[in-house]
């Protein structure tokens, strides 16, 4: 199990060479994928609609395709990787205008291993004469205040697409504003319209890198309040159940895939994969509820509990079967009135969308 999937419901028609780029990486040919795109950069192609309305566009695409189980967990990162070359192949062929706009340090959160959007940005902030320093995937937090002191950018723009990185994210933009450094974030886990960056208090949020590129030529971004605390921002975390739940993850998975085995007798023949599978995707579920927990909002495990049910329908699995899974955790949580609330909103939310 992933993450949340964003739908561009608004999004245009393909262009043609995005057409193109799609069958290449689906068929899993990087030399046409390259060749496609480099192709329409010699023919006089836009370098940043390339990125953006090409690649970009292809690469969300193959995320809809794998939730949708129209390709396979294997298409899905052979065809990422080789979108990614595909960008190498084309960063050294893109203009290269006076890098005189201010400096941006590009990272991604740590544990997040989608780097594709953060490069795309790092490209196009490049194309608009930002210097980038581009620091890729899962970038611990220590090493990239290391690198802000060598570097004293004027922004870090920080990526995430995994919803349960946001208390790292937290620790994360609260440890740059500490060191005078402005935060602008992005991707889908900072939720519907920036909702968590607000929360989470960047100075800035972006839904996409075009548009975090004309925010940033705009002007620069206010520095950080030198009396803010990370507390200031979710006080609710002093009841600790965020806390709690989190340590204790590994035992409340044993717990109830234990329970399990018993209301659901057919588990105990499971083979010792199938075992495994079940376990981690309890495991997204305890992830996930407590996130909520940390930033205080029903909808983001809700969220996440719909989305699972539709990608175990797409694979023929009953979404129904999360519902026990559900009851088993909120008996283990009983004495914690919040993650009870969350958890009998997402059964109700279950029942209402898959009953």
């Amino acid at each position: 199990m992933s993450h949340p999937v964003t739908r561009d419901d608004h999004s245009r028609p393909a262009p043609p060479t995005a057409e193109r780029l799609w069958d290449a990486v689906i068929a899993g040919d990087e030399r046409a994928a390259v060749d496609t795109v480099v192709a329409a950069l010699d023919d006089g192609a836009d370098p940043e609609e390339l990125l953006l309305d090409v690649i970009g566009a292809v690469q969300q695409r193959i995320g809809l395709a794998w939730a949708d189980n129209t390709i396979s967990v294997a298409q899905e990162h052979a065809a990422t990787a080789i979108n990614e070359r595909v960008v190498a192949s084309l960063a050294g062929r893109l203009p290269r205008p006076q890098l005189d706009r201010g400096r941006v340090t590009v990272a991604c959160v740590d544990g997040e291993w989608h780097a594709l959007p953060a490069r795309l940005l790092t490209e196009v902030l490049t194309l608009r004469g930002f210097r980038v320093d581009y620091l890729g995937a899962q970038v611990p937090t220590p090493h990239l205040i290391t690198h802000l002191h060598r570097t004293s950018p004027d922004v870090v723009a920080l990526s995430g697409s995994i919803p349960t990185r946001l208390p790292v994210a937290h620790a994360t933009i609260t440890a740059c504003q500490s060191a005078g450094i402005p935060v602008m974030v992005g991707g889908a886990a900072f939720g519907p319209e920036g909702r968590y960056a607000r929360l989470l208090g960047a100075q800035a949020w972006a839904p996409d890198a075009r548009a975090a590129a004309d925010r940033l030529a705009a002007g620069p971004l206010p520095r950080p309040q030198a009396a803010h605390q990370p507390i200031d921002d979710l006080p609710h975390l002093a009841d600790q159940e965020y806390t709690m739940v989190s340590r204790s993850s590994a035992a409340l998975v044993r717990a109830v895939l234990a329970g399990l085995e018993e209301r659901v007798p057919a588990m105990r023949d499971y083979t010792d994969l199938q075992r495994q599978h079940t376990a981690e995707d309890l495991a997204h579920i305890v992830d996930f509820l407590a996130t909520a927990l940390y930033v205080g909002e029903a909808e983001l495990f809700t969220g996440f509990l719909t989305w699972t049910a539709g990608i175990l329908s797409a694979r023929g699995v009953p979404a129904v079967s999360l519902l026990p899974a559900l009851d088993l955790l909120a008996g283990e949580l009983k004495d914690f009135p919040r993650a009870t609330a969350l958890l009998s909103a997402a059964q109700d939310e279950l029942r209402a969308t898959v009953t």
